[in-house]
């Protein structure tokens, strides 16, 4: 599609027969998408027969000078330089600070005080090898303006650490040190791992369930806006925020930034070899306000709704921002990566791209943290090594079984849709429907994600930008964690099921069954003579639970009030 747009005789025909099209907000973005595809899929009932084929005729007519890369990138790879200082300056000779003890699973930050000539965000290279008791763990690190050089480190585990600095500059290189990682404090649980093969637990073995929400944009609008999302993420039961390294364009979201990862010039262009230390300052300030609200911050690293160009910025640049990013991010505990919000919309990479890419996420992230890569239709391979779990949108929660059995990893719908009143399917469930498709997936053994996309006034949709939650489903999933995590093992395994109702749990010791939708008067509950239950009865919207006088041993009919919403629940009697 965009070369067809930036042919002189291509655009008009687009403006001809698409001109609803090309006015969205989203087309722009996805000018890397086969025509026929963009069409069919957002444009096509728009053309009857005739129009349709006059379309097709006419682009045929333009000819193979339609052919061809949309873009072409022609920056070549810049590498550290061996001779930024020259031989007279004394190696190790650059101030130095840093703490003498932090806690274990917090970052220590090593800094540099050196030179600042020239750029040093790509002229330098700076890094700190770590030693304790044969663990060797080498460390990069990364320019933070005025002649400061910062390599920040999580220690996994306590003690006293050495440190000695690798530097292509000479003043940097060759500087030890020693500090000591001390046990723990209240509410350092550590960051986040796969457990059991398809759930989630901190470092320090405490369970955790990621009932996430979405606020993609919400570093990128104002101050003011930036602290009314934290003040409301402070009231929910939200473990997880799926959010952008980079600012988005589309429908009510529109705005422009204030900042952007990269420098901005004076003519407005960005430059690509030097990044916005504001941005970044602000973005570190939001991810450790959630750690201290006990949320992983998800950060989507690219994303197709884009009208800068940081979606196509080529393999030099992409490779440097990754490698910066995780350098400055990866000893905060609570950080994930997704590699793509959508990746099959990302036309301008191919798969091969994000595979170097997320090789890079994987070399420079010395923590291990939690890595995805998010889809529009096509799902990618989440058996790939370097995927620790699915990130999936879709809301086929009948596919979850399938899914943990092909690729043996935690399944995370991130994007099922949104609760909300847009004119978009994905943007108009009701707060029931999500709450409901949370508690299926809950039983099956996944996780569900969260978005709220309400119109107002001022367009502060939180899917997008924060602010506030008017919907009905926070509360209602907040309940479900609370059911989950009040299970033995602190999540929940599908279990042998009665057809159409299933069940999630730890076998003959904790049962959760959801009607969703259904409506029964009664459920006859059978289990195992030999082990006694109590028995729940939850009404999963009003948040309520009724514990039965009567204890479960063998079969038993369990009363209902006949609506929807319902669920049993069957605890061991000690």
């Amino acid at each position: 599609m965009g070369v067809i747009l930036d042919d002189s005789e291509g655009a008009p025909i687009l403006r001809r027969y698409l001109p609803d099209l090309l006015a969205q907000p989203y087309f722009l973005p996805l000018r890397h998408m086969p025509v026929g595809e963009l069409v069919s899929v957002f444009g096509g009932s728009r053309l009857d027969a005739d129009a349709s084929q006059q379309l097709w005729a006419d682009l045929a007519a333009l000819g193979p000078k339609t052919q061809g890369p949309v873009s072409e990138h022609v920056e070549s790879l810049i590498t550290p330089r061996t001779d930024y200082e020259p031989e007279s300056v004394e190696r190790g000779s650059a101030g130095v600070s840093y703490p003498t003890a932090v806690e274990r699973w917090e970052a220590f930050e090593l800094e540099l005080r050196g030179p600042r000539h020239a750029n040093p965000f790509v002229d330098v290279d700076v890094a700190a090898r770590f030693t304790l008791a044969g663990a060797d763990v080498r460390v990069g690190g990364f320019y933070d303006g005025d002649g400061r050089y910062v390599v920040r480190f999580m220690p996994p585990s306590e003690g006293e650490w050495s440190f000695i600095t690798e530097s292509t500059a000479r003043s940097l290189d060759g500087i030890a040190g020693r500090f000591t990682a001390q046990r723990p404090g209240v509410g350092n649980r550590g960051n986040v791992r796969v457990d059991d093969e398809f759930h989630f637990v901190h470092a320090s073995g405490e369970p955790f369930v990621p009932l996430g929400t979405t606020a993609y944009a919400w570093t990128h609008q104002s101050i003011a806006l930036q602290e009314r999302t934290i003040k409301t993420l402070a009231t929910t039961g939200f473990t997880k925020l799926r959010m952008c390294l980079f600012p988005k364009s589309y429908d009510f979201n529109l705005n422009e930034p204030d900042s952007f990862p990269f420098e901005r010039t004076e003519d407005g262009t960005f430059d690509f070899a030097r990044f916005d230390l504001s941005y970044f300052r602000n973005l570190e300030h939001r991810i450790h306000q959630l750690l201290q609200l006990g949320i992983e911050a998800d950060l989507i690293l690219f994303h197709p709704y884009d009208r800068w160009g940081f979606s196509d910025l080529g393999k030099v640049v992409d490779d440097r921002l990754v490698s910066y990013v995780v350098r400055r991010l990866a000893a905060f505990r609570n950080v994930w990566w997704s590699m793509a919000n959508e990746y099959d919309l990302l036309r301008s990479k191919s798969l091969e791209d994000w595979e170097r890419l997320a090789g890079i996420v994987t070399k420079e992230d010395h923590v291990g943290h939690l890595i995805s890569i998010h889809n529009w239709v096509t799902l990618y391979d989440h058996s790939r090594p370097w995927i620790t779990h699915s990130s999936i949108q879709g809301n086929a929660v009948d596919k979850i079984p399938e899914w943990r059995s092909t690729w043996g990893k935690p399944v995370v719908i991130d994007e099922c849709g949104y609760e909300g009143d847009l004119p978009y399917g994905w943007g108009n469930l009701t707060g029931e429907e999500l709450t409901r498709l949370h508690w299926e997936a809950a039983v099956r053994g996944a996780y569900v994600g969260h978005g709220e996309t309400y119109l107002n006034a001022a367009e502060e949709l939180w899917w997008a930008k924060g602010g506030e939650l008017v919907g009905a489903s926070p509360q209602r999933i907040a309940f479900l964690r609370s059911v989950i995590e009040a299970s033995p093992t602190g999540h929940l395994e599908p279990l042998p099921s009665d057809g159409d109702l299933p069940w999630g749990g730890v076998a003959e010791r904790y049962a959760v069954g959801y009607f969703g939708a259904r409506q029964p008067r009664y459920r006859d509950v059978q289990r195992r003579p030999g082990t006694r239950y109590h028995i729940d009865v939850i009404d999963t919207w009003n948040m309520t639970i009724e514990r039965l006088p009567d204890v479960l041993e063998g079969s038993m009919r369990v009363e209902l009030p006949a609506r929807p919403h319902m669920a049993i629940r069957l605890i061991a009697v000690d």
